[in-house]
C-alpha cells in the first residue's frame, strides 16, 4: 500500500449532540496494574504514561490501535489524542509505514558494518532541514539532545548550558534533570553548571552571559511550545549566541513534522547551530536525529586535527526498520500534504470546542491554546486557578464517552467523525464541568486528581 494522499477538510462546525456517557469498564487493567507496579518502578517506563498522569477511571493498558484509534486490555475503544506522546503523527499501524519497516526487518535489523539505508535517510531527512549538513541517528530525543550538548561543550571548550526554564522537558540525562524538582541522585555540582532563561525574554539571556561570561557553551530551546515566540525573539537569541561564541540548539522533537516540513525553524525563518529531530520522523518507531553545522557536528567525526569527540556511538541506533520507517514517513510528508491536514483538522476541532465553551458557559475555566498542530488545553479552578483536579475531572468525563485526550493534538488519521464525535464528547464533558464549578468537585470526580511528573516527592 503506498496510498498516502488525503484530502482536506473544511474548519467548519460539526454536529452537536447529546454524547451520552457509556458504562467503560476496566477490571484487566485493574489487574495488571497491580502486576506491573510489582514488577517495573512506577509501573511502566515512561512516567507521563504513569499511572498518576491518569484518573482513577481510565484504562491502564492499550493493546492495539488503528489510526486514530486504539484499544484497552479489557476492549474498550478510544479515539485518541496525543498519539504516543506525539510521536505518531500519521497514525497507529499505519499501512505504508509498517510495511517498509517489515520489508527492511526481512533483511535484516543491524550489522556489524553500517547499511545503506544510513546513508539514504540521512540524505532524505537533509534535503527536507534547510540549513542542516550533517546527521547523527540514534533512538530518543534524550540521546541526540545530550550529545548536542556535548558536542557544544566541546567545540566551545566551555562548561555550562543555557535552558529554557519554560520548558518542560529536554533530557533524561544529569545536565537537565538536575534542574527541576526530581533532582535526587544528581550531584550538585553538575546542578549548577546549567543555567535557566524565560523565553521570549531576551534580556534574561543577556543576563546570563553577563554573570557567566566565556563559560556558556549552548543555549537549547524548543522554538516554541503553546507560546509563540514575538519581536523576531528567536533570531535575536541567535544573534546573542553568536555574538558571545556560543551554540543555539533548537529541540524540535515536537514541533518537527508538525510545525513545517522543515521543522520550526522553517517556519520562523530562523536556523539554529545544532537541532534535534524525532517523534513524528518515524511515525512511532524508535528513532531521533541531531543535525546541523558542518563546522561542529565534524567533531564527532574523523576528519579533524582536533581531540576526538565521543559523539554518539550505540548498538541501536541506526536500526535498518526504524531508519525505513523514517524513509517512507519523510516520504509520505512530502506528498501527502500531512502538516496542512494536521492544521486543518486542529482548527476543525478548536472551533468546536471553543463554541462548547460558550455553550456551558466555562470562559476563564477551560481553555484551548497552541496552535492548530498541536493544541493542548488549559483547566481552571471555581477561582480561575491552574487545576489539576480538574484536568483530572475533564480526562475522566471524556473517557466515560469513548476518547483519550490528554492533549487535542490531531493525526493524519483524525478524520472529520472522528473529530465531530470527539467535540460532541467534549461538549458533554464540560457540561459536567459546569455542573463541578456550580456545586464542588468532590461530587463529581472519582478518586484523586492527577499529579504534575516533576515533583520531589510522590
Amino acid at each position: 500500500m503506498t496510498t498516502v494522499a488525503r484530502s482536506i477538510p473544511s474548519p467548519v462546525d460539526g454536529p452537536r449532540g447529546g454524547e451520552t456517557a457509556r458504562v467503560t469498564h476496566f477490571e484487566t487493567s485493574r489487574a495488571l496494574q497491580a502486576r506491573s507496579h510489582a514488577l517495573i518502578p512506577g509501573g511502566c517506563h515512561t512516567y507521563a504514561k504513569g499511572d498518576d498522569q491518569y484518573p482513577v477511571l481510565a484504562p491502564g493498558f492499550l493493546v492495539r490501535g488503528q489510526g486514530c484509534h486504539v484499544w484497552d486490555a479489557d476492549g474498550n475503544e478510544f479515539i485518541e489524542y496525543g498519539m504516543g506522546l506525539r510521536s505518531v503523527t500519521l497514525g497507529h499501524a499505519y499501512p505504508p509505514v509498517v510495511e517498509a519497516a517489515y520489508r527492511q526487518m526481512r533483511l535484516g535489523a543491524n550489522f556489524t558494518r553500517p547499511s545503506t539505508i544510513e546513508t539514504d535517510c540521512a540524505e532524505a531527512l537533509l534535503r527536507v532541514l534547510d540549513g542542516a549538513e550533517m546527521v547523527k541517528f540514534a533512538k530518543n530525543g534524550s540521546d541526540v539532545n545530550s550529545a548536542a550538548v556535548k558536542l557544544a561543550r566541546a567545540y566551545t571548550g566551555r562548561d555550562m548550558v543555557a535552558i529554557c526554564g519554560d520548558h518542560p522537558f529536554f533530557s533524561v540525562d544529569d545536565w537537565f534533570i538536575g534542574t527541576t524538582e526530581v533532582n535526587s541522585g544528581i550531584p550538585k555540582a553538575i546542578q549548577d553548571l546549567t543555567v535557566k532563561f524565560r523565553y521570549n525574554n531576551i534580556q534574561s539571556l543577556r543576563q546570563l552571559f553577563a554573570r557567566y561570561p566565556n563559560r556558556i557553551a549552548c543555549v537549547i530551546l524548543e522554538p516554541a511550545t503553546s507560546e509563540e515566540p514575538i519581536d523576531h525573539y528567536l533570531g535575536k537569541v541567535k544573534a546573542v549566541c553568536e555574538e558571545h561564541g556560543a551554540v543555539l540548539i533548537f529541540d524540535e522533537m515536537i514541533t518537527g513534522f508538525r510545525w513545517h516540513l522543515g521543522g520550526a525553524q522553517a517556519y520562523y525563518g530562523v536556523t539554529p547551530h545544532l537541532s534535534t529531530f524525532g517523534k513524528a520522523m518515524g511515525n512511532g518507531f524508535a528513532i531521533s536525529a541531531l543535525v546541523g553545522k558542518r563546522e561542529v557536528m565534524r567533531l564527532g567525526g574523523l576528519d579533524h586535527e582536533r581531540e576526538r569527540v565521543f559523539l554518539l556511538s550505540t548498538t541501536h541506533g541506526a536500526e535498518t526498520h526504524a531508519l525505513a520507517a523514517a524513509l517512507e514517513t519523510i516520504r509520505i510528508y512530502r506528498e501527502g500534504n500531512v502538516v496542512e491536514f494536521l492544521w486543518r483538522q486542529g482548527e476543525r476541532l478548536r472551533t468546536q470546542v471553543n463554541r462548547s465553551i460558550g455553550e456551558n458557559g466555562v470562559q476563564g475555566h477551560f481553555d484551548v491554546i497552541g496552535l492548530p498542530c498541536n493544541l493542548i488545553f488549559v483547566t481552571k479552578d471555581e477561582h480561575g486557578n491552574r487545576s489539576q483536579a480538574y484536568r483530572t475531572l475533564f480526562l475522566q468525563e471524556l473517557i466515560r464517552r469513548g476518547v483519550l485526550a490528554p492533549s487535542f493534538v490531531v493525526s493524519f488519521s483524525h478524520t472529520d467523525n472522528d473529530i465531530d464525535r470527539t467535540a460532541d464528547a467534549v461538549h458533554a464533558a464540560l457540561a459536567t464541568y459546569r455542573k463541578a464549578l456550580d456545586q464542588g468537585i468532590d461530587t463529581y470526580l472519582e478518586g484523586r486528581p492527577v499529579k504534575p511528573v516533576n515533583r520531589r516527592f510522590n
